[in-house]
């Protein structure tokens, strides 16, 4: 397996998550064959861990931006407000300078108010940012995961990036609009699945052990060969170390051209 760079969706060698090492052995479905071998090319880990509030902030700041954007924005975040009693802090904060402290994220005036939202409604309905954290970490996936979809701005990738980096939860597998591309792409979900139908092809055909991995390898897979704009395949066939896994839906290499998955004929 290639060392690790410092840098990536799975937070480097000193970021997210514990390195794991799978058996060999004969993948059960394509989708698990996919991710056997992402799990080659960059990484196997598990995860769990995070504080499940800090977790939900960090993950409402991605949404519809880039990490290069979200944590500059969390990072200030946290250098003005500190880590110790986080919701409680934040609950209180006021909405402009909140905005302010997050700007680099963009969206900022709808992301403060979802953040002052959610903090406000966890501390009346768990008490506290820790007894939330034991809520996310020791109920069932299935009671957690419409909790925390009842959050305003709370959406299912955000759930699930909750329920597996601070639950640590096997079989959890978030879908971002990598994942939703890519898995249509290759023929593995259907190609005008929605997020939530691509999610559960994926549940099924992966093992659950294998899903945390899978998520954030496949991420990166997409921003370095299929991504939105210009697949590796297009140019080259060969360049895509997936190729002999796909089935390339909207992908039309002797055009030069794609389509998303969904406009295919």
């Amino acid at each position: 397996m290639p060392e690790e760079p410092a840098q990536n969706i799975s937070g480097g060698i000193e970021g997210d998550g514990r390195a794991v090492e799978f058996p060999r052995g004969e993948p059960a479905t394509r989708a698990e064959a996919v991710i056997d071998r992402l799990g080659g090319l960059y990484w196997q880990k598990q995860y769990g861990g995070q504080d499940a509030f800090t977790c939900l902030v960090r993950t409402i700041l991605s949404q519809n931006t880039s990490d290069v954007a979200s944590q500059p924005a969390h990072n200030s975040l946290v250098a003005r407000y500190g880590k110790e009693d986080l919701a409680a802090v934040l609950a209180d904060a006021a909405h402009d300078d909140l905005a302010a402290t997050i700007k680099s994220a963009g969206l900022y005036n709808q992301k403060a108010t979802v953040i002052i939202d959610a903090a406000s409604r966890i501390l009346d309905e768990y008490g506290s940012a820790a007894a939330f954290d034991e809520f996310v970490r020791d109920e069932n996936p299935a009671t957690v995961r419409p909790a925390l979809l009842d959050i305003r701005g709370v959406g299912p990738k955000t759930a699930d990036c909750v329920l597996l980096f601070a639950g640590g939860r096997d079989g959890v597998f978030p879908v971002d609009t990598h994942i939703h591309r890519i898995y249509r792409r290759m023929g593995i979900a259907p190609p005008d699945a929605d997020h939530e139908e691509v999610r559960e092809v994926l549940e099924r055909d992966v093992p659950a052990a294998k899903c945390g991995f899978g998520h954030t390898a496949s991420i990166q897979f997409g921003r370095e060969y299929c991504t939105a704009r210009k697949p590796a395949c297009l140019d080259d066939p060969d360049a895509c170390p997936l190729a002999d896994l796909c089935d390339q839906i909207g992908v039309y290499p002797v055009a030069g051209e794609f389509v998303d998955p969904a406009d295919a004929a």
